[in-house]
């Protein structure tokens, strides 16, 4: 007999809001994620609350954010944007939040390490399951840092390994992250689910390219290379200037056309060094074929996607690379790094183009032979529709109400047993 879905979900997300705008800060992929996944759950006949921290005080306290979801801001340290490193400190005040304004879920999902670090005192309070996303592990991360980025540090690691071993079940992005679960911190197999993320299907979607250039002042001819998420040196924003800048060494003629739009705000180490992007394109000499944009809607974001020839993703590391989804599902092909989910998000020949090892020349090369048959360009844009089509967040909601029910439905069973076996003592 199938496992009935919860009718209360409890999310929560201390590192960054579901109301921020991706792109910049901390806010990305999971702030999309928590976002399409609590809507849908709410569609689908589940209420959802969502409880992040409060970072400015003339926000209220309680959210209204689609019909069944609300957000609640807790009060956790001061009323204000904290830096990653300093939020552990706060994670007792923001228990004690969490306690003093939820009750009555059926099943707590934590997204990211410090959310689930923050609930566990919940769950055990409340007598339900944590399911729970990491979003990024940090010994994955530490074996492909950027320089002048630092290491994950150990409360991090620590931290990271506690939520792990207290988890009722862990959901990972791609199968890889599942292994690293697994291999890293010591993760039961039976523990982890995969579950991949998606894309709003309805928004992300083919349209005219010259529309969408016309929006932006971008000649209907122009080569187009984009970038849009965060700008820190995980990113690697910086090696599409040098790949823009290897690609009119090596082919001249495409000065005239080639445009380089990076779309997206500093973020972490990026912060610190908010103009190094500028400088680098001007030390390069692409300065005038690049343009920076802020954050921005996802529906204009869309028509970003439609005006670029192809995407680049050159990180150092991704957990699964929702950008790479939503542009394959405009039809635009994906060249990207041939690592961590990004191998699942592209499908390398297909939907794009996986590039190994972090050689500007490497990328300047595969972007080469695209521009220079059109036919394959094609072929990969309609490989990328196909693709994509196999991502849609319905998918994805659907498997977490199974991965919820289940959950549920074992913490259940352990408690009969346990109350069955005492009752035989007595």
């Amino acid at each position: 007999m199938p496992l009935a879905p919860p009718r209360r979900v409890a999310i929560v997300s201390v590192l960054t809001s579901p109301l921020a705008q991706p792109g910049s800060g901390d806010a990305g992929g999971l702030n999309v994620y928590v976002a399409e996944v609590a809507r849908r759950l709410a569609a689908a006949g589940t209420e959802v609350e969502i409880f992040t921290r409060a970072t400015a005080p003339e926000a209220p306290g309680v959210v209204a954010m689609a019909p069944g979801v609300v957000v609640r801001h807790v009060v956790a340290g001061p009323l204000g944007e904290m830096d990653k490193a300093d939020l552990p400190g706060v994670l007792d005040e923001f228990t004690a939040g969490l306690l003093a304004t939820g009750d009555g879920f059926d099943v707590v999902h934590g997204h990211h390490w410090l959310s689930g670090a923050g609930a566990l005192t919940a769950v055990r309070a409340w007598g339900v399951p944590l399911v729970q996303s990491m979003h990024s592990l940090g010994k994955a991360r530490n074996a492909s840092l950027a320089p002048g980025d630092a290491p994950a540090p150990e409360p991090q690691i620590a931290g990271e390994t506690a939520v792990v071993a207290a988890a009722d079940r862990l959901v990972a992005n791609t199968a890889q992250e599942a292994r690293q679960l697994v291999r890293l911190y010591g993760a039961r197999p039976a523990q982890v689910c995969t579950v991949h993320p998606g894309a709003d299907l309805s928004l992300f979607r083919p349209g005219p390219a010259t529309a969408a250039r016309r929006r932006f002042g971008i000649p209907p001819d122009a080569l187009v290379l984009l970038f849009a998420g965060r700008v820190q040196p995980l990113k690697a924003p910086d090696l599409l200037l040098h790949v823009a800048a290897a690609l009119v060494r090596e082919r001249p003629g495409l000065a005239d056309r080639l445009r380089v739009v990076v779309v997206g705000g500093p973020s972490g180490s990026g912060r610190d060094n908010p103009h190094r992007l500028t400088k680098l394109a001007a030390g390069l000499g692409v300065a005038g074929l690049v343009r920076f944009e802020p954050p921005c809607p996802q529906a204009e974001l869309a028509d970003w996607y439609r005006a670029a020839t192809v995407v680049v993703m050159p990180s150092r590391a991704e957990t699964f690379g929702l950008v790479a989804v939503e542009a394959q599902a405009c039809g635009t092909p994906v060249v990207g790094a041939a690592v961590g989910g990004l191998r699942t998000a592209i499908r390398d020949g297909v939907s794009g183009v996986l590039v190994e090892g972090r050689d500007p020349a490497a990328y300047a090369r595969a972007i080469g032979r695209l521009v220079a048959d059109p036919d394959r360009l094609r072929r990969l844009s309609a490989g990328a529709l196909a693709h994509a089509a196999g991502f849609g967040w319905d998918e994805t909601v659907d498997r977490l109400r199974e991965v919820y029910a289940d959950a549920v439905g074992q913490l259940r069973s352990a408690g009969a047993s346990s109350a069955g076996a005492n009752s035989s003592r007595s």
